[in-house]
């Protein structure tokens, strides 16, 4: 038998994630690597471990119980991986995951803050990750703080999601080209948020019952928001970040039946002891009032043509 930290870890993802697409996204290598990886660990275990059926994929009975060792070593792995860095003198890691709202705007501007604060060597990675899947992420390891609306369900896995900013939502468009006719009829214009089913932008599209022939994905709000003021059709927004455009002029309210909606971002990460240093000092940042400022003044934003998600930026102190 020779079972690997690699195919635990994508077996992991699999199980949790649903599907062998989104594990390999997560991991950041071709859906074949992690099917051999899968085939693999059948063989090793003479177990399927997951079934598929049309109702989705299916954890074997063997692979019920697979899954919360396979998890803690996968931990530990990680944690043997961060004990070796140490030694080695480099700098620590901090992986972050956000919605692609908050990474377009919010991301940078905290951890640039953040660097200047921790008196320690960090090195930071910004990446973009459905909402559904930032508890996984940090569950196994993969990302260390997640900012986004916060796991829909409960989880085993030792991590702690709590909220951080409170925000309203809204629907915007050209002031002079206010849309007619049922909301479900417009053009919606959305960022790749509105593809994520977790989002509060595919729940208010959902609400509103808009078929999806009549949204049209832009790479970055902020490319969403431009098209809606040229009339292409209405987008909706976070408030304060689309506030600089309605005073402005170039956009409007959109007066709707139970807008705006009060929404809120969250932070997720792992539970205090397993936490490394610079993710324990990122979580004390945000409650201070510059963090506070960071997320309620608004951004320009990534430039629509640099924006194109999953963007990733390394920054060291």
């Amino acid at each position: 038998m020779s079972v690997t930290l690699t195919q635990l870890n994508a077996f992991v993802l699999v199980a949790r994630l649903g599907s062998v697409r989104a594990a390999a996204s997560a991991l950041g290598v071709s859906e074949s690597a992690v099917s051999q990886a899968i085939t693999a660990l059948r063989q090793d275990l003479g177990d399927q471990l997951i079934t598929r059926s049309q109702a989705g994929m299916t954890l074997t009975p063997g692979g019920t119980r697979l899954l919360g060792t396979a998890s803690q070593i996968v931990m530990l792995g990680a944690e043997a991986h961060a004990a070796v860095r140490a030694a080695q003198g480099a700098p620590e890691q901090l992986r972050i995951v956000a919605t692609s709202t908050f990474a377009e705007f919010v991301a940078g501007p905290l951890m640039e803050a953040f660097r200047r604060r921790f008196a320690g060597s960090v090195e930071v990675t910004t990446g973009v990750a459905a909402s559904g899947e930032q508890a996984v992420l940090i569950g196994n390891r993969l990302a260390d703080v997640a900012f986004g609306p916060g796991p829909a369900d409960e989880h085993e896995m030792p991590i702690v999601s709590e909220p951080i900013f409170k925000y309203r939502l809204v629907v915007v468009a050209a002031g002079n080209r206010l849309p007619r006719g049922p909301a479900r009829q417009w053009r919606w214009l959305v960022d790749p948020s509105g593809t994520d089913p977790g989002s509060e932008t595919a729940r208010l599209l959902q609400r509103l019952e808009v078929p999806d022939g009549n949204i049209g994905v832009f790479q970055s709000q902020t490319a969403a928001w431009a098209a809606a003021a040229d009339g292409a059709g209405v987008a909706p927004a976070i408030e304060h970040l689309v506030s600089h455009q309605l005073r402005r002029g170039e956009l409007s309210f959109v007066d709707m039946p139970g807008l705006p909606v009060e929404e809120c971002w969250h932070v997720t990460l792992l539970e205090r002891e397993w936490r490394g240093v610079a993710a324990s000092a990122l979580r004390r940042f945000l409650n201070t009032p510059e963090a506070m400022q960071l997320m309620r003044s608004p951004a320009a934003g990534v430039p629509p043509s640099r924006f194109k998600p999953p963007v990733y930026v390394t920054i060291w102190s």
